[in-house]
């Protein structure tokens, strides 16, 4: 009896004093094991990591980005009503200037499905959360791929992202601008005085807007790419030169495929901005080879080995 009644103080004691019963380590240690876990490793000796604590930084920059985008769709959809309306524009835009040269024209917007509405504003919350989180995934992307490859990683992190961010929303604006262009080509092939009504389903002209706004974005990042892996020397400007004529030419492809009304304004209006940022990402990438030699930025070629344990 008193053996027990001693192994019962002892729990006790335990339980008062934050430890786990059953492994002896204090509660406070147990939480910070945890929290470890959701936090980016910091490296051994010179900054270098193994392909584990690589794979747990890359889980980290995903869990902080997914985060950052449910916080800011969350907000979005309490204002679906005016994102709707936003989202809408082009079309509306579309059908009064079809209106204008066909009066006759016959043009509806159908929201098929007693699920749809409720989809509709689920799709546009996470789209515009997407873009809003934008500044904040667009530098867990810089902060896992660039500081273990070049030095003065603040410096650059802030060149990166005061060139992305405003990159990314002027392609999504342009996609933006450029819908209404393209519904209205397509639509003006309809026969005129035959009574065909062009009934557009909701959710799929969403779809379409969606994704063209999001690949303008993230195709107007390419010069920001080019530019650094040039710094981190990777790529090289005679590299760029060399391969100008193929990537106007895949510009142009990239165009067609991402736009699937497939009118030429929309694919030039693509294909011509992104050959013109490679033409300058091409002059900024030949005036750093000239300045500045690739070992300037402080880069270890020992640094792109991943050690694996």
């Amino acid at each position: 009896m008193t053996v027990e009644s001693g192994k019962g103080l002892d729990t006790d004691k335990d339980v008062e004093s934050g430890k786990d019963v059953e492994s002896g380590e204090p509660a406070a240690a147990q939480r910070r094991r945890m929290l470890d876990g959701f936090r980016p490793p910091k490296g051994g000796e010179g900054g270098t990591m193994s392909l584990v604590d690589h794979l747990k930084e890359l889980r980290y920059r995903v869990v902080v980005s997914l985060v950052a985008v449910v916080i800011t769709s969350s907000v979005a959809f309490a204002f679906y009503r005016p994102l709707v309306e936003f989202v809408m524009w082009p079309y509306h835009q579309a059908s009064a200037a079809i209106l204008a040269k066909n009066p006759q024209a016959q043009l509806q917007v159908v929201n098929t499905g007693v699920v749809a509405p409720f989809m509709l504003n689920l799709r546009v919350a996470m789209v515009v959360g997407l873009i809003a989180a934008c500044p904040i995934w667009l530098y867990q992307l810089w902060a896992f791929i660039v500081p273990g490859l070049i030095a003065n990683e603040k410096r650059w992190a802030v060149r990166f992202l005061g060139a992305s961010i405003p990159l990314f929303l002027a392609g999504a604006a342009l996609g933006y601008w450029v819908m209404p262009k393209g519904i209205s080509m397509m639509l003006s092939f309809t026969p005129n005085g035959m009574g065909i009504t062009n009934l557009l389903d909701m959710n799929a002209f969403l779809g379409l807007e969606l994704r063209l706004v999001l690949l303008f974005g993230v195709s107007f990042l390419l010069p920001v790419v080019l530019v650094i892996l040039n710094m981190v020397g990777v790529l090289k400007a005679q590299q760029l030169a060399a391969a100008r004529k193929w990537a106007i030419f895949g510009f142009f492809v990239l165009g067609a495929f991402a736009n699937p009304s497939g009118d030429p304004i929309s694919m030039c209006a693509l294909a011509v901005p992104l050959t013109l940022m490679y033409i300058v990402a091409e002059f900024i990438c030949r005036a750093h080879d000239k300045n500045h030699p690739v070992d300037s930025m402080g880069i270890d070629p020992d640094e792109f080995k991943i050690d694996v344990e």
